[in-house]
């Protein structure tokens, strides 16, 4: 594989790339394409996660252990050890070499791009096929050799629990699930959160959703915080709904990595977006759709602290949305009839 191509800028990528790098880089690559700001960085293929499992070896030693330990009749405890014991070959192992010289070449790039020694960098996971929320992230990410160890831990993710499992019933091979790795700059979130460009609950595509708290955006994707949310009417842009979210804890940036931190109580009883920054989140949220063929989309996007007003938008992520069928209003009606006779 010595000749071939596994580290590609997002400005070379686009929804054409999905096998090659995963749907989450070859979605910032064509949201790069496109214009919008999203942060600078790059993309290892998944060709780069089995070229690491084979030269340092630990390809061999999973299939060894899954050979011998591994039986057709799992259960969740014996799925939760074989993840332990295989992620802990993977992340036993160095990077080799060559791998190691051009990551770091590239990431030096971007400093130096940035003019930010030991730039912060956030390592995401990229399938070709999308498993919101299945395989790790690191935030705040710093120098080579830290971002060399998340990158490896990233890869390790692939064999979590509840992947191994999926693989075992679908008589998929266990040793391996390659995946790509998203390398992107860090945002200093001010705010951040999550749009969707229609009801995900009543599948009502005339509204966009967006749900926002203080600081980076995690804490919404979890669902653990409850976020501000807004109800906005997709043609006109006004906000036809608000919610004021608890909003109890956010999380931050710290020296290196992040933190969860307790939102004081007089931001928690404001709104964390302005109407003017709810607007332009919806309207930004809605030209992507527009872009994607009218699909409905689910977008992540972060309000850098560090940016002028105006500049200070970034996208993290766009895809398809699950979105509910739309139901008739005598099918609403049946649906909730039926729900008070159990």
């Amino acid at each position: 594989m010595a000749g071939e191509k596994w580290l590609y800028w997002f400005e070379e990528l686009g929804r054409d790339h999905n096998e090659v790098v995963g749907k989450k880089s070859a979605n910032l690559g064509e949201l790069t394409r496109m214009g919008m700001r999203v942060p600078a960085g790059f993309a290892l293929s998944v060709d780069a996660y089995q070229r690491f499992l084979s030269e340092t070896g630990a390809e061999q030693e999973i299939r060894s252990y899954v050979a011998q330990h591994v039986s057709d009749s799992l259960n969740l405890s014996q799925f939760t050890a074989a993840s332990e014991s295989i992620r802990k070959i993977v992340e036993s192992k160095e990077m080799p070499g060559e791998m190691a010289e051009l990551i770091a070449s590239r990431y030096l790039e971007l400093t130096r791009k940035s003019g930010t020694p030991d730039m912060a960098v956030s390592v995401r996971s990229a399938g070709p096929v999308s498993h919101p929320g299945q395989y790790e992230t690191y935030l705040n990410v710093k120098g080579v050799g830290d971002l060399l160890d998340k990158v490896i831990k990233v890869w390790s993710s692939s064999f979590n629990p509840r992947s191994l499992a999926y693989r075992a019933r679908k008589a998929l091979p266990l040793e391996t699930d390659p995946i790509g790795v998203a390398i992107l700059g860090m945002i200093n979130a001010r705010a951040a959160g999550v749009t969707l460009t229609a009801d995900p609950n009543t599948g009502d595509q005339s509204k966009i959703i967006c749900e926002a708290n203080w600081g980076l955006g995690e804490s919404v994707v979890s669902g653990r915080s409850t976020p501000d949310s807004f109800v906005l009417d997709k043609e006109s842009l006004n906000i036809l709904e608000r919610k004021l979210g608890d909003k109890e804890f956010c999380i931050l940036c710290t020296e290196v990595g992040v933190a969860e931190e307790g939102v004081p109580l007089e931001k928690r009883s404001c709104y964390c977006l302005s109407d003017e920054e709810v607007k332009d989140v919806a309207n930004q949220g809605k030209f992507i759709e527009n872009y994607f063929n009218g699909i409905p989309q689910d977008i992540e996007w972060a309000i850098s602290d560090d940016f002028p007003e105006g500049n200070s938008l970034f996208f993290l992520q766009a895809r398809p949305a699950i979105i509910a069928e739309k139901k008739s209003a005598t099918d609403t009606i049946l649906d909730m009839v039926m729900s008070r006779r159990f």
